[in-house]
This record gives structure tokens, C-alpha cells and sequence, in this order.
């Protein structure tokens, strides 16, 4: 309780507000509309259309039955229903008064209106509101008729000043608007019940921590433009950081100023499980509460989006867009909503984002140290940190996360309520396999790359992270790869930055490439990268490589001291880049790859280049540190090498 407590007084100091409607979305209610009439006036014309009308517009709606209005007193169920309900809709009509059922039905809504806040929305159908107010004409001889029948002083009284009430509260005339035509009349109800029933809010996060800063920018994002303009706005980043999160909380900021209001989420999934109409027809469905929409093919989606959307303000969250179809068939122009319409797409392409200009994109962000140590024990340990005795292990495992929320919401929650013995085998095992629900999100970006640039991102995950990106893509380029096109892929997609004048990726993005590569083979001698020291070094000693392998990498001081003879390389035909820092290697040359395009040796032992190694491809040799005196070969055969 104290952990809550405090949680929600930092909640309430927050400058971010999660609106909640003021009527339907509360948890306890079990409708947005309760409907008091006359039957014998209403049921079978106007409310019957009224009530048609609410339910078609997704507004729940109760409706009482005859059986219900046996006896004289209202019964318990209508008693629950009107309190259960967030407004109450009450039809005068002449013979409204002559039924007790309706008159005490009307002093519970008026009671629940003071207790609860009830929403009272009166209606005038073919009577005088002043009639109501002051009790005329046949309201009077209905009121008559009931004390006639011996109705005790104080439940009269009750009724009368219920109906004074009701009538001096705000709401519609029938002979004063649209000229007494029902149709019309009923559309002004709606449009004015679906102002007041609030669409319930979305569910954003359990700790909406880190969320003050971006929501602060992307309104300003949205103010920079001009009210009455259809404004658009991008968030990008890398799978996990928080985009949807983000988009959700702007939603709920906004959503109550628009006619209509649509959050289409995880696009790319849905649109590969049940294709882009179903998600047309959900978008013109909710935006217009309504179910009649049957949508038979884009083209024609398209055409009843421009057609019904054209002069609805309307605020439209594209969540998880992959694909630029799912653009043009659901916003493509900007003409095709009314004034003052807000769409917001998240995506992690950002060249999904290239028509939008550079003052329309948020580029999401990790969370700083800060932040990052708030969520994450939040999650551990439903506190803002962590218990002296996990201090140190919940640092390593928030820098392991790298600010991702992510992977601290996912790890945290793992860890919640295990020792500190269990925790710290739990994060040595995390370091030699990374948790499946933080690689599966991130592996969806990587999926959705051609089967190019998932070679070079796989490349730079296992041998090129932090390198200069010139020598990156001359190197890539002399594999047969187009690095430069893909590089550009990968930075748009983020699962690579630049970080001039060098490549990096996230640490986590780093391990789930190169958790790909573990996936490939149980037997590290049949995957295309190597570079775990202990997998490479029992590789090389066992004689065990094979065709599969391309690239070997090992860092500095790994094979330190290790000799080894050039037969450990012989069935590594296919290798392109090799990382032997430090290594003792003798014998015949002409074994290592002719595929040779990258090779890092500092420290070489040897004195000479052998006159048989393997230089025709390579174009980039690092060789600092060697005992290299002379070239052996001739310099003529390293014609390609751009970098010695």
C-alpha cells in the first residue's frame, strides 16, 4: 500500500495527464445511456429510432421492458440500471407525467445526477418545456390523477421538484430544432451523446515513467502548425523503445477534442493475419460509431474513407506500420480528413516517415540512467529502487538493458520476488542467451529486410560494431554486398546508428543478431560468424571449421599464447573476414581463404609474408604490432588492398 501510495503521489506531480471520460469509462458502470420514456408515447416511433441510432453508434444503451413496470414501485433492476449508467436521457412527452414508473424513475436520475455526477440530458417531445417546469395543462391533471389515488404528500412533492429541475436543465426542444424533423433531431442527440459519453481511454503503461519529456514535444510537434491544417506526425525507433507507449498517452491526451477517434494497432501483424479492408472498415466503423460499413476491397475503402472522413475532425493513431501500402490505403492525403485532424503513426522504418517533413518526426529515445533505474525497479520491486543488497546487480542489468524500456520492463518483471543468489545466475545466463520476449520484438525488425541487407547487418553485429564506416562499406562492397544502400536501410530502420565517423548499434540489437548466428547450428563449426572466444578457440584447435563459416572474429588477448598450425583454416574456404590478434600461426599459407577480404593480425609473430598468402582479394590488412621486416610477396598482388 505505502509503495502505491507513493507511486501515485509521483503520478500526481506528473505533467503528463491521462484523461479518463467522465462518464463511460468509469470501472463500476454498467451502461453509458439509461433511457426514461413513456411507452405508450415513444417506444414504438421515436425512442425506438433513438434507441436504434445509439446502439449502431456503439453507444450501450439500456432500455427498459414492459415486464419490468409491473406494480407501483420502480423495481430493483431499473433502480441498479439508472445508477449504473453514466447519463440518463429523459423523453417528456404528454403522457410522461400520468406513469408514477416514469416520475420516480425521474427523482433516482435526479438523486444519481447530485450523488454520482449522473450526466441528465432532458428531451421535449411535443411538449412545452415550461409545461414541465411549472406543472400546466395536462401535467397538472396527471399530478391531480395521481393524488387522487391517495399518492402521499411528500413522494408528490418528490415528483414535483424533480420535474422543475429537469426541465430547467440544459437540453432539446423538438419544435425548436431542425425544424420538428425527427430524423434530423435524433442525429443532434447523438452527435451531442457521443460528446458527453467518452470513448474509455487507452490502457498506456503500469509505470508511465520517461513519457513527460516526449509528450511535451510532439504537442509542441503539433502546435507548430496551424489548427485548421490536417497535421501529421511521426514517431521512429528501434522495436522496444517505446513508441506505441508514447502514442497511447498522446491518444488519451487528445482524443475527447475530435469528432471521432480511431488507434489502429500493431498494423503489421494485422494487416498479414486479416488484410488491409478489415483494418479500413475498422477505422470508418469506430471513427463514426457505427457497424454498417462492409468494405470489399481497398480501392473501394479508400473511396469511403475521402468520402465520409472529408469533413470529420478526427484523430487517427497508425500504431506498428511496416509497409507503405498500409499508408496509402488508410491516410495517404492529408485532404481526405476535415480541419483541424491529427494523424500520428508510429513506425520503426523511418524512411516509411519520408513525407512528412523533418519538423513532424520524434525520433524516440532511451531512457537516461535515471529513468531507466525508476522502471526498472518499479518492475523488480514495485519500488523506484532497489534494496541495498541489489544495488550492484540491478546496475549491471539496467546497463545490460542500455535504457531500452523494454528489455528493463521484461527483466524486471522476471527478476521481481528471486533471491540475490537467483538473480545473479539469472543475469550470467542472460549474458550467454538474451531472454526470448525482448529478442522476438527486436527480431522483427531484422525479418523485414531483404536477404542483403540482413548479411550486412549480421556483419556488423558480429564483426564491424563501433568500426569507421568507410572501411565498412569498402569491405562489404568487395564481398558483393551494396553496403551503402543497406547501411541506409538499417540506420532508417534503427538497428544501426551513425556515429560519425563510426557504425554502432545498441547493445541489445547487437546480441540479437548475434543470437540469429547461435541459432544456426548447436555446432559453432557450422555457422556463418564466429566469435565467441571459447567456440572460436576449440574450433581452430579441433580442426573443426567448415565451408559454413565467413566470418572469425576474436578480440585482443583471446588467442594470446594459443599456436596453431594454418591446417586449423583448411576447410574455411568461404571465409571473408578473419580477426587473429595475437595469434601463433605456422605452416603452409596457401590453406587460408582465398575469399579473403578483411584480415586483422596485430601482434603477427612472423618475420616475413609468405610469398603464398592469400592477397588477391583482400582489401584491407592490419598488421600493427607485427615482427614484420619484409615483404615475402610481391606488393604488385595486393592490388585491391585499399588500407595496409
Amino acid at each position: 500500500k505505502l509503495t502505491k501510495n507513493l507511486f501515485n503521489l509521483l503520478s500526481s506531480n506528473m505533467n503528463t495527464q491521462f484523461v479518463v471520460g467522465e462518464s463511460s469509462s468509469s470501472s463500476n458502470l454498467s451502461y453509458d445511456v439509461f433511457l426514461s420514456f413513456r411507452g405508450e408515447d415513444t417506444r414504438k416511433n421515436f425512442i425506438g429510432h433513438l434507441y436504434f441510432r445509439l446502439c449502431q453508434v456503439g453507444v450501450n444503451t439500456f432500455i427498459d421492458d414492459e415486464e419490468l413496470r409491473k406494480g407501483d414501485v420502480i423495481s430493483n433492476k431499473l433502480d441498479k440500471a439508472i445508477e449504473q449508467s453514466g447519463v440518463a436521457i429523459v423523453v417528456f412527452s404528454k403522457n410522461y407525467v400520468s406513469s408514477s414508473w416514469c416520475l420516480d424513475e425521474l427523482v433516482k436520475i435526479l438523486d444519481c445526477k447530485e450523488r454520482l455526477n449522473q450526466v441528465v440530458l432532458p428531451i421535449f417531445y411535443d411538449v412545452d418545456p415550461s409545461q414541465v417546469r411549472r406543472q400546466t395543462g395536462s401535467f397538472d391533471e396527471a399530478l391531480e390523477k395521481h393524488q387522487e389515488r391517495l399518492i402521499g404528500a411528500e413522494r408528490m412533492e418528490k415528483w414535483k421538484a424533480a420535474l422543475t429541475k429537469a426541465a430547467n436543465l440544459s437540453g432539446w426542444d423538438l419544435r425548436n430544432v431542425a425544424d420538428g424533423h425527427e430524423a434530423k433531431f435524433i442525429e443532434s442527440i447523438i452527435k451531442q451523446v457521443l460528446q458527453v459519453v467518452k470513448q474509455t481511454p487507452l490502457d498506456v503503461a503500469h509505470y508511465p515513467i520517461g513519457l513527460d519529456s516526449p509528450i511535451r514535444h510532439i504537442e509542441m510537434l503539433l502546435q507548430s502548425g496551424c489548427e485548421h491544417e490536417v497535421r501529421m506526425v511521426g514517431i521512429c525507433g528501434v522495436g522496444g523503445i517505446g513508441k506505441t507507449t508514447l502514442a497511447k498517452a498522446i491518444y488519451n491526451k487528445l482524443f475527447q477534442q475530435f469528432d471521432g477517434s480511431c488507434f489502429l494497432s500493431d498494423i503489421r501483424s494485422k494487416t498479414e493475419e486479416s488484410g488491409l479492408v478489415k483494418l479500413q472498415k475498422k477505422l470508418l466503423n469506430q471513427i463514426l460509431k457505427t457497424k454498417e460499413f462492409e468494405v470489399d476491397s481497398v480501392a473501394e475503402g479508400v473511396n469511403l474513407i475521402k468520402a465520409r472522413l472529408g469533413s470529420q475532425k478526427v484523430l487517427i493513431v497508425l500504431d506498428d506500420v511496416d509497409h507503405r501500402s498500409q499508408l496509402e490505403s488508410l491516410t495517404r492525403e492529408r485532404s481526405w480528413f476535415g480541419s483541424g485532424s491529427v494523424i500520428i503513426i508510429t513506425t520503426r522504418d523511418e524512411h516509411l516517415l519520408y513525407g512528412l517533413t523533418k519538423s513532424e518526426i520524434y525520433r524516440a529515445k532511451l531512457l537516461n540512467d535515471n529513468e531507466a533505474q525508476q522502471l526498472f525497479s518499479c518492475h523488480a520491486f514495485n519500488y523506484f529502487s532497489p534494496p541495498q543488497e541489489y544495488v550492484e546487480l540491478a546496475q549491471d542489468i539496467i546497463k545490460y538493458s542500455g535504457g531500452l524500456p523494454l528489455a528493463l520492463v521484461t527483466l524486471g518483471s522476471h527478476l521481481q520476488g528471486r533471491s540475490v543468489e537467483e538473480w545473479r545466475y539469472e543475469f550470467k545466463k542472460l549474458r550467454a542467451i538474451p531472454h526470448c520476449d525482448i529478442q522476438k520484438i527486436l527480431k522483427i525488425s531484422f525479418d523485414g529486410l531483404d536477404c542483403d541487407t540482413q548479411s550486412v547487418f549480421l556483419d556488423i553485429a558480429c564483426a564491424f560494431h563501433g568500426f569507421f564506416e568507410d572501411e565498412v562499406i569498402k569491405t562489404l562492397n568487395a564481398c558483393g554486398f551494396y553496403s551503402e544502400s543497406a547501411i541506409s536501410t538499417l540506420v532508417q530502420r534503427n538497428l544501426l546508428q551513425r556515429n560519425w565517423p563510426s557504425l554502432v548499434m545498441h547493445g541489445l540489437v547487437q546480441e540479437m543478431g548475434r543470437e540469429i548466428i547461435r541459432m544456426e547450428s548447436q555446432d559453432p563449426a557450422k555457422r556463418s560468424r564466429l566469435f565467441n572466444p571459447l567456440e572460436v578457440i576449440d574450433v581452430l584447435q579441433g580442426n573443426k571449421g567448415s565451408k559454413k563459416v565467413e566470418i572469425l572474429v576474436v578480440e585482443r588477448q583471446a588467442l594470446k599464447g594459443v599456436k596453431l598450425s594454418t591446417e586449423a583454416f583448411r576447410k574455411m574456404i568461404n571465409l571473408r573476414v578473419l580477426k587473429i590478434d595475437d595469434l601463433h600461426i605456422s605452416g603452409d599459407f596457401e590453406l587460408l581463404s582465398k575469399e579473403l577480404r578483411w584480415l586483422s593480425w596485430k601482434g603477427c609473430p612472423l618475420k616475413c609474408i609468405p610469398s603464398n598468402f592469400p592477397s588477391e582479394k583482400l582489401v584491407f590488412l592490419n598488421m600493427k604490432g607485427s615482427n614484420i621486416q619484409e615483404f615475402g610477396l610481391n606488393l604488385q598482388k595486393f592490388e585491391k588492398t585499399g588500407s595496409l
